[in-house]
């Protein structure tokens, strides 16, 4: 790996630089059946790129080479190859490639299938059989299964969003997610043979009272063995169970963990390592399945964002805090993957603040500068918008906090974590109902003596960055700069010019199509706001982005320049996001500058 220490004038940069330079890495994924041989993700080029790493001989490389870097890769069960999602310049559509383990050509994995999103991808312990999934617009979700290095034979279409989750031990069992009840927020589960055939279905939404989801965890890795561990959400949150496909049975683990729960099998089948999430922090567990057994695995306080049980029975975490930048760990003692170069510099601790809302008390993450306030402060709105956020390490946060803002994240009505009814708040009235939450926060912020209300800044990417539009023209007179990248401007043309999946969700969110409930677009579109915003506007948004695609933010920018409102638009070429970290520091820095000028 690179050292990046070694580049001139490194150890003279601000912290809040040396946070987004110095190298990281992703949890390593290991081979099952050649655990020796890993892949992981680091950033010690400057790019976010695939390693490879022989943990018999400590050997790593780097595996990929893209302007854009690349981050979409798995090991095939062998060890053998490293297959990588290969697309132009971060638009996400594209072709599986594969190289071998050791280094070599990368070659196209599955020369007969045309580009397309990815949708999923499972190979066989042995390799002779790979499941591919794809998604285009033209042909919805498509699922083809390669069997010794022959032609893929289609074996499951639909209009709706659908994908592979897992294959069974023995490579003859395929567990797939769709969404054929037309809800893309809850999927079902099906479970076929090579040739397609349905053997088994797990459906939690047939009766239509309820809209709960479920989601592959995967198979047993016993030979033989036909128990698939499954999410579910029938308490109201996520946790596991386990369903044997061939018999029927379904085992409820019913574990007393409050929050939400995933799991994943120990390698001998006999134990699953639990993930648990309660209030922005996580931990782990060892669940006996023959005993029923629950012990916790020592994590220190914080966010474990990946795990992995290892043969040999330890445990492997990528753990961080907002103070404490992020360590691969194991049980078995110490970190398990320390890039050189230069250290990352920490952050501080984060607070909790509890507020009560429309909807209910909503969970705020708070970090403060050193000093008394009232501070300029940062909103920054997590995207997802299913997702949450914790008490985990960000460089972004870390940022203004450097520069003397406080930084307040606020989960929600539609973020993960807090139960199935949080989470599934959001419909219809999408945007406005987070935005409600969010106002609740800022009054606390204010009139807790945090917040100076003259220097209120609404920021975030994805979904963030459209909250952030959105909230400019609804909340015109609470924000004094608004920063949003790779926003949802123009909600209509989004929908038309986005991904297909993303099509559906919006479908999900709000009822229909635009054409079928153009009221409920109009309400949840920023550009049917954009003359009453008076904030400073900064918008970054990449050319290639499927997700947040550039037409629909142009029409917004287009409507603020015809008003002659303050902004700036910064338009890069890369897709949603950008792998880059020259780019990245070169956003922020342009973040903070439009804030400073502005507020100061």
């Amino acid at each position: 790996m690179s050292d990046v220490a070694a580049t001139p004038g490194t150890n003279d940069l601000p912290d809040w630089e040396k946070r987004f330079r110095a190298p990281r890495v992703s949890l390593p994924d290991w081979a099952e059946d050649a655990p020796e041989r890993s892949l992981f993700v680091s950033n010690a080029t400057g790019t976010y790129e695939l390693y490879a790493w022989d943990r018999t001989t400590g050997a790593q490389r780097q595996a990929t080479d893209r302007a854009n870097g690349t981050t979409d890769g798995l090991l095939s069960p062998d060890g053998h190859w490293i297959w990588w999602f290969d697309d132009k310049d971060g638009d996400e559509f594209g072709v599986w490639k594969r190289q071998p383990f050791e280094g070599g050509d990368d070659t196209p994995a599955v020369p007969a299938l045309a580009p397309s999103y990815p949708a999923g991808l499972a190979i066989a312990r042995d390799g002779a059989t790979v499941v591919v999934g794809r998604s285009t617009d033209e042909d919805g979700s498509t699922l083809h299964v390669v069997r010794d290095g022959g032609e893929p034979a289609e074996i499951y279409r639909h209009r709706e969003s659908a994908g592979v989750g897992d294959l069974s031990h023995d490579g003859t069992l395929i567990a797939l997610e769709h969404t054929e009840h037309g809800d893309a927020m809850h999927s079902a589960i099906r479970v076929v043979d090579l040739d397609g055939r349905t053997l088994a279905e797990l459906d939690d939404t047939k009766d239509g009272t309820e809209e709960l989801g479920l989601s592959i965890l995967g198979f047993a890795p016993v030979a033989g063995d036909t128990r698939l561990l499954v999410g579910h959400q029938r308490r109201g949150r996520w946790e596991p169970m386990v369903w044997d496909v061939t018999s029927g049975v379904e085992s409820d683990l019913a574990l007393d963990l409050p929050g939400d729960v995933s799991a994943e099998w120990y390698p001998d089948g006999s134990a699953l390592l639990v993930a648990h999430s309660f209030e922005a922090r996580s931990d782990l567990w060892r669940l006996d399945l023959a005993t029923r057994a629950l012990e916790r695995i020592d994590t220190p306080p914080g966010s474990v964002s990946g795990a992995t049980a290892r043969p040999d029975g330890a445990v492997e975490y990528l753990w961080s805090s907002a103070a404490e930048p992020p360590q691969v760990r194991s049980t078995a003692g110490g970190v398990v993957l320390d890039p050189p170069g230069m250290k990352c510099p920490g952050s501080v601790p984060v607070e909790d603040a509890w507020v009560e809302g429309p909807g209910g008390r909503i969970h705020a993450l708070v970090q403060k500068p050193a000093g008394e306030g009232p501070f300029p402060t940062v909103f920054e709105i997590h995207g997802g918008p299913t997702w949450h956020d914790s008490d985990a390490f960000a460089a972004g946060p870390a940022a203004w906090i450097d520069h003397g803002y406080a930084v307040v994240r606020v989960n929600y009505r539609g973020s993960t974590g807090y139960g199935r009814d949080w989470t599934d708040a959001l419909k219809h009235r999408v945007g406005l109902i987070e935005l409600e939450d969010i106002a609740a926060v800022r009054a606390w912020a204010v009139s807790s003596g945090l917040a100076d209300p003259a220097k209120l800044v609404l920021a975030g990417g994805s979904w963030g960055g459209y909250l952030t539009l959105l909230g400019l023209g609804t909340q015109p007179d609470d924000w004094a700069v608004g920063l949003a990248a790779v926003p949802v401007a123009d909600y209509v043309t989004a929908y038309h010019d986005e991904m297909e999946a993303l099509k559906a969700m919006d479908r999900t969110l709000l009822g229909g199509t635009p054409e079928e409930v153009p009221e409920r677009f109009a309400a949840s579109s920023p550009l049917t706001y954009v003359d009453d915003v008076r904030a400073p506007v900064y918008i970054s948004a990449g050319v290639n982005d499927p997700r947040c695609p550039i037409r629909q933010v142009e029409n917004y920018v287009d409507r603020l320049a015809a008003k002659g409102a303050p902004h700036e638009v910064y338009r890069y070429d890369a897709g949603h996001g950008s792998l880059v970290v020259d780019e990245r520091i070169k956003q922020v820095r342009l973040e903070i500058d439009f804030a400073e000028r502005y507020l100061r």
